[in-house]
């Protein structure tokens, strides 16, 4: 009987997992070709996964809320014409497949007939998952210590996370199985490919209110850190004179919201100066993958938007070289609105290679920004303030007011050496202030 597989669709170049945040369809529904199956979500954006095929579901291996790898199957379709035999039994913790880490696939010498007894036996009131009893077996962990390891997961259930950040440390700290309850440690161990495997140990004093992380907040601090653990970061600074600019948007903007029904906002502004400083150092349009330097053809810029919820969302304006101001002024709008609405489609937060934030919005003067991996630069608009400035003119300096910003630009130093950042991050200030306030949009 042929059956077509759903497979977890990738949702971004450094997107490795998904979370789903509900099935639609459930087991026996039939769907028809491109119709909505379930809803997923990674650190980036929401989106709903349709079905490959018409058929009919007969298996869903994963749960709501459960994290999964992109590439792997969560649910198996019967095509039509075919008499599919349908599970009816709501799926479970024992019905999921979940991939075995690298490590835990390891041979490993036989155990002791005794041990691999005690091993098998896992009688204990703690729930584990079969991954986490087959990283037990793999291990030779019995039951009374792996009731010891500390989990993370939902009810404190121990997660695969769990398992392999506590062999990680229980190979470097012991060579027999501990039975002893693990201790809280006050300062965190050295990384484990580029995850801290314990956290600081939190004391609560005083009068607090403990709130949970919305799951997208989970998301963007584990890719923070992520990124940290991955580039040396470096910040140059440049203040810019974009005085002409200002006065050019206070004249044309009425006359452009008339004409469009929409704003005209600094933003555009900046990317089109980002583009053309791109052009002149195409080795800032990289990533780095091991010892390899991936050079991007595509100018495709990413530009930071504030969600009602107060995270924050990349949607990227794909090939904007291509684009006038006017072209780009649409861009931004039209990826803005449908961010604050939710609606932003998985191919709008893909494939990124510069990304810019504007920390002016909140009234910062500058901020030093993370890398959105794996590119290797982004850059931050600052607040523009009226400052009084040395203006040089044919009568001599004078001191005028002036509209001056910061722009701040941290790259990664594995690849980026100062004098490439700095030049790169000069010759966007250059375009800023060299900015046509004659043009018209």
């Amino acid at each position: 009987m042929a059956q077509v597989e759903l497979i977890m669709p990738k949702m971004g170049e450094s997107i490795m997992e998904a979370t789903i945040l509900k099935w639609v369809k459930n087991v026996g529904d039939t769907v028809e070709a491109d119709e909505t199956i379930l809803e997923i979500a990674t650190d980036k954006v929401d989106s709903d996964v349709p079905s490959p095929s018409a058929g009919t579901i007969v298996e869903i291996k994963f749960q709501e809320n459960d994290v999964v790898p992109v590439g792997t199957v969560i649910a198996i379709l019967a095509t039509e014409g075919e008499d599919p035999i349908v599970d009816d039994a709501p799926p479970t913790t024992k019905d999921k497949t979940e991939p075995v880490p690298a490590s835990a696939q390891q041979p490993t010498s036989q155990p002791e007939p005794q041990l691999a007894a005690a091993t098998l036996s896992f009688k204990s009131d703690r729930f584990y998952s079969p991954l986490v009893k087959n990283i037990a077996k793999k291990e030779n962990i019995l039951v009374a210590e792996l009731d010891t390891v500390p989990g993370t997961g939902k009810a404190g259930r121990v997660t695969k996370k769990d398992m392999l950040a506590y062999v990680a440390n229980r190979g470097k700290t012991a060579s027999q199985p501990v039975a002893t309850p693990q201790v809280a440690v006050s300062t965190p161990t050295a990384p484990q490919n580029g995850h801290s495997q314990q956290a600081p140990q939190v004391i609560h004093n005083g009068n607090v209110e403990i709130v949970e992380m919305d799951r997208m907040r989970k998301l963007i601090a584990e890719h923070m850190v992520k990124s940290k653990h991955t580039s040396p970061h470096v910040t140059s600074f440049v203040e810019v004179d974009v005085t002409n600019i200002v006065n050019w948007r206070n004249k044309v903007k009425k006359g452009f919201q008339e004409r469009n029904n929409e704003k005209i906002t600094f933003t555009p502004i900046f990317i089109e100066a980002v583009v053309k400083a791109i052009r002149d150092f195409p080795m800032i349009n990289i990533s780095l993958d091991g010892t390899k330097i991936i050079v991007k053809k595509d100018v495709n810029i990413g530009m930071a938007a504030a969600l009602p919820s107060g995270n924050l969302i990349v949607p990227v304006i794909k090939n904007a070289d291509r684009l006038n101001l006017f072209g780009l002024t649409k861009s931004v709008n039209d990826l803005a609105t449908r961010a604050r609405a939710n609606k932003l489609k998985p191919e709008d937060i893909q494939g990124g290679t510069f990304t810019l934030t504007n920390v002016g919005t909140f009234g910062n003067v500058m901020g030093t920004p993370i890398i959105n991996q794996p590119q290797v630069a982004i850059m931050a608009t600052g607040a523009i303030r009226k400052k009084p400035a040395v203006v040089e003119t044919e009568y001599g300096d004078l001191i005028a007011v002036r509209h001056l910003m910061f722009l701040s630009l941290s790259y990664d130093h594995r690849i980026v050496d100062g004098f490439l950042g700095g030049s790169f991050l000069r010759k966007v200030g250059d375009y800023l202030e060299a900015f046509d306030d004659g043009q018209a949009i």
